[in-house]
């Protein structure tokens, strides 16, 4: 077993044993870290038994950390692209922005990557979209085995979108309430490509009116835009020149 191979709770589980005393829970996981020999079993001259990340065990930890650094770079040069061509087709643009939402009878704060308005004075025209960024399979299907997530994101947004990596699903794994936009960068390309990637539109996103909460005006009010390049305006006419193969909302 290597990193590749762990699962969510076998690297969360090496994590915690590397940060603290390695009090055993003796559970599936454990018994698996061991058998794998990530783990070992070391007793005190009292007898107690105590669990250490063993040489195998930390090499998992290290490829795993530079697998979450990739990732990371991945998903932000993607969530730069979509903010800036939502920004190129007029739009104010918000990433990083916590939100509040009404899903059933609770309030829960969602975070979208990507989230922006029409700019306009008129509020039935605000048209606020959602754009969701995944550039790993695994981070998907945590994200759509969320039912909650996709819940808030429709109380806060006319459109919801996820943009997608290209190689880590196909369109119709997406619920149908979602529009899908692919990156054309390959799935192995580097971050610095995927800032650059043309965005292809798989299936358009289902448009509804919405008001928007006063929760989320509140919200908006405190944050602070993404910034417009002084260029912007030249995009605004021509869709086609913006690197977006098809209606992006």
């Amino acid at each position: 077993m290597d990193a590749a191979d762990l699962r969510t709770e076998h690297r969360r589980r090496l994590r915690q044993v590397w940060r603290s005393a390695g009090w055993p829970c003796q559970d599936t996981v454990e018994i698996e870290l061991l058998a794998a020999g990530l783990l070992e079993r070391v007793r005190d001259g009292a007898g107690h038994e105590t669990l250490r990340v063993t040489d195998a065990g930390i090499e998992c930890l290290a490829q795993t950390l530079a697998q979450n650094r990739r990732a990371f770079g991945a998903h932000e040069a993607l969530v730069a692209r979509v903010a800036a061509e939502m920004a190129r087709a007029g739009r104010v643009v918000w990433t990083r922005l916590a939100l509040r939402a009404r899903v059933d009878d609770a309030w829960v704060v969602a975070m979208p990557d990507v989230y922006s308005i029409r700019h306009t004075t008129v509020e039935a025209y605000l048209e606020p979209v959602v754009h969701e960024v995944k550039v790993s399979r695994a981070d998907l299907l945590a994200d759509l085995r969320s039912a909650t997530k996709g819940a808030a994101y429709r109380d806060m947004a006319g459109e919801c979108w996820y943009v997608l990596r290209e190689g880590i699903a196909e369109a119709d794994e997406i619920p149908e309430a979602c529009g899908v936009m692919l990156a054309r960068a390959g799935a192995r390309a580097p971050a610095a490509a995927l800032a650059e990637a043309p965005l292809e539109v798989l299936r358009p996103a289902p448009k509804r009116a919405l008001k928007l909460p006063f929760a989320t005006w509140m919200a908006l009010a405190r944050a602070t835009p993404q910034a417009i390049d002084d260029d912007a305006q030249q995009w605004l006419g021509d869709p086609g020149e913006q690197g977006i193969v098809g209606r992006v909302g």
